[in-house]
């Protein structure tokens, strides 16, 4: 027995002293690789944004020099008597959005109704001032806001806000769809109808795709065209597009080629394209206005909206 408890004594330290097998050093922890979609998305936003900044210096150098002045456009008084207030159409993190309401007076519940887009220069008073001439054409009529709360004194502020938004697409679209929303409830429009000059022009067109089947009528004057057929095909509501051939920020044979998809896609679509006019050429705001072909403009539009908004 003492022999045996010696034999398991060596062995212990026969153990003890001999060197043990080293253990493996940690591996970092694998880093988790990129997503192919993650990846398409962020290749996706880069290039947005370089589009956006292409589409946001063209505007810029068509409006240098320029002022949010009041046009000739903007100082025309309404058809008939109309009034007008501000009011809440959204909340975003807390935050109201305010737009402005136009409709004539002692105008009925389920009037046609009309969002209005404002231009680069943002919800001013030349803004509402073209709100009140829509709605004193027999609309209810809704400018939104999608700078939140901000306005342009400069084209260099312009430029910021405009990219700004355009950066933020997805913001710009529920802030038009929440305009709709809230049209709808309060009022039960017979119908709605889309425009938007400049900056609001291309975001006209891009609601209509976005709110697709909820919009009955577009009109969109010299905003950015999309040729692209997919997205277009999304275009449900007959659309005007008014243009200036010498309009330098909105190519014309950018114009040309969205009117040549249109009518590929067999969308009912007229682009109108006044031969002598340059950008903005029918904008509330700024002295690029044109007078004849502005009014010119107006009478198509108002003729436009006339035959689709019942």
């Amino acid at each position: 027995m003492r022999n045996l408890l010696l034999f398991c004594i060596a062995l212990a330290t026969l153990a003890a002293c001999s060197p043990s097998e080293p253990k493996p050093d940690p591996q970092p922890a694998e880093q988790e690789p990129v997503k192919a979609d993650t990846a398409n998305e962020q290749a996706n936003e880069q290039a947005n944004e370089q589009a956006n900044e292409t589409i946001t210096d063209r505007m810029a150098k068509e409006h240098a020099g320029d002022e949010p002045t009041a046009s000739d456009g903007a100082k025309q008084a309404p058809a008939t008597e109309v009034v007008g207030k501000e009011v809440e159409y959204f909340s975003r993190a807390g935050e109201p959005i305010t737009g402005y309401l136009a409709e004539p007076k002692d105008a009925a519940e389920d009037l046609p109704a009309i969002i209005v887009i404002h231009e680069w220069w943002g919800l001013n008073d030349n803004i509402r001032a073209m709100t009140r001439r829509l709605a004193g054409e027999g609309y209810r009529a809704l400018a939104v806001d999608l700078y939140n709360g901000e306005t342009a004194d400069t084209p260099e502020k312009a430029r910021r806000l405009m990219n700004k938004t355009m950066n933020n697409d997805k913001a710009a679209l529920v802030n038009l769809s929440a305009a709709r929303r809230w049209m709808e409830d309060e009022y039960s429009p017979s119908a709605m109808g889309i425009i938007g000059w400049c900056f609001g022009g291309g975001w006209s067109l891009r609601g209509a795709l976005n709110m697709k089947e909820n919009v009955d009528a577009v009109v969109m004057y010299y905003g950015e065209v999309n040729t692209d057929e997919s997205q277009l095909a999304d275009l449900k509501a007959p659309l005007l597009g008014i243009f200036g051939a010498e309009d330098q920020g909105i190519p014309v044979e950018n114009v040309r080629e969205f009117d040549k998809t249109l009518e590929k896609l067999d969308k009912n679509a007229t682009i109108q394209i006044f031969e002598d006019a340059g950008h903005a050429f029918a904008n509330p705001s700024g002295k690029n206005y044109d007078k004849e072909a502005a009014q010119k403009a107006w009478e198509l539009t108002t003729a436009f909206f006339d035959k689709h908004l019942e």
